[in-house]
């Protein structure tokens, strides 16, 4: 069922003054179509003195149909964390450089939206994980994370020592540099410069990687999005855990990271005719001569 978008966020690169002239040109193409838009204060702050309304994202979430990310794919990823408590769809326009989540170019950014204001747009859910690090029995840290969780090696460059459980069963002792568990979104991210496979986002799965096994036979592997992954430390050093690169937790011996799916999906929109094998071999250079 087409939605109907009354009110819009805008979000922009942080950091990044140079995205002002197109978001103020989209804000004011929106309100010509009768759209109520807000800015987060971030975004606003990177712009001349305007009109528009100004609010927090955890504010504008449940006013919002949509919101709009002018950036790049890290922008994105913070913005889709945020807003994922709410049923708020997503579009991004590419400001950035790969752009696997920001399919529309500021060039036709007018167009593009224009035709999503009007119903024609490609729907697609995205899964996110749920986070949380325990220590001495207690929980320490909780996050949602839109690619993955990341336990990784310290600064002393010694291998780290883990234990994965999925659902309580035992899969394997790991002596690595590091392990990924990533959702499909993530697959092409850093599981992927780990050997991990490529998912595509309408599997309900995920990807648990090794990087760098000192066992050559510890392999990625795909499992159900229902499971939960259970990681116990056993060798830290300095390790920590990275959440999107985004949020951070040190480690301890007898630490357990527990990820599991996040209740709620992500609902991104693309203009019609986005096709996710092409996107690959776009930002990918496959099919390029050699």
């Amino acid at each position: 069922m087409t939605e109907i978008f009354k009110t819009i966020s805008l979000i922009g690169k942080y950091k990044s003054p140079e995205i002002a002239e197109p978001l103020m040109a989209l804000a004011r193409f929106l309100e010509g179509r009768g759209v109520r838009v807000l800015l987060d204060p971030l975004t606003a702050s990177h712009m001349a003195r305007n009109h528009l309304e100004v609010m927090p994202l955890d504010e504008a979430g449940p006013l919002s149909d949509l919101a709009i990310v002018v950036g790049g794919d890290g922008t994105m990823l913070n913005v889709a964390r945020t807003l994922a408590p709410f049923d708020v769809s997503l579009v991004g326009v590419n400001q950035g450089r790969l752009g696997f989540l920001t399919d529309i170019s500021v060039g036709n950014m007018l167009h593009t939206i224009g035709e999503i204001l009007d119903g024609k747009y490609v729907t697609e859910e995205r899964m996110l994980l749920s986070a949380k690090v325990f220590r001495a029995g207690g929980e320490i840290f909780a996050v949602r994370a839109f690619n993955d969780v990341c336990i990784a090696k310290g600064a002393d460059g010694g291998l780290i020592e883990l234990e994965v459980r999925i659902d309580g069963r035992f899969v394997y002792l790991l002596r690595a540099d590091g392990l990924i568990v990533s959702t499909p979104t993530g697959s092409t991210a850093y599981a992927l410069s780990a050997g991990g496979p490529i998912l595509h986002p309408a599997l309900s799965v995920f990807a648990i990687v090794p990087v760098c096994p000192h066992t050559l036979s510890n392999r990625p592997i795909a499992v159900n999005s229902e499971v939960r992954i259970e990681v116990l430390m056993h060798r830290c050093a300095d390790a920590r855990v990275h959440f999107d690169s985004h949020s951070h937790c040190e480690l301890q011996p007898d630490d357990r990271v527990m990820v599991e799916r996040f209740q709620r999906s992500m609902r991104l929109l693309h203009p019609v005719g986005h096709n996710y094998y092409h996107m690959l071999r776009e930002k990918l250079h496959w099919s390029e001569a050699l």
